[in-house]
């Protein structure tokens, strides 16, 4: 049976939709990954630490959907540490290596 030019609009579109959604949890693992380095190094934390730190906060995101599991753990962690950043300039920080993180992953495709 022929694919009707309906059925090849679906197909693509799911396709497309399949692609973005790739594309978008490999931008926030990149960001998540940037951003737990970024702290990291706020932390006083470099090396293997500072990785193992990033690798933290990847894994944080898998708590809940959306940014504020991985906020959460971030302001957590900085409280506890005395560092001075504002709710806002860490949510700023976020927004700013999502789009990084973006440009990464586009250029590697």
């Amino acid at each position: 049976m022929a694919m009707t030019t309906f059925d090849k609009r679906k197909d693509a579109y799911e396709n497309k939709f399949a692609h973005d959604e790739a594309l978008r949890f490999k931008a926030e693992a990149r960001r998540n990954k940037l951003l737990g380095l970024w702290a990291a190094e706020l932390l006083g934390k470099s090396g293997e630490d500072a990785d193992s730190y990033a690798r933290e906060v990847v894994r944080s995101d898998f708590e809940e959907p959306g940014d504020e599991d991985v906020f959460r753990k971030i302001r957590a962690d900085f409280d506890a540490a005395g560092i001075d950043q504002s709710d806002h300039q860490l949510r700023r920080t976020m927004d700013d290596l999502m789009e990084e993180a973006i440009r990464q992953v586009e250029n590697e495709g």
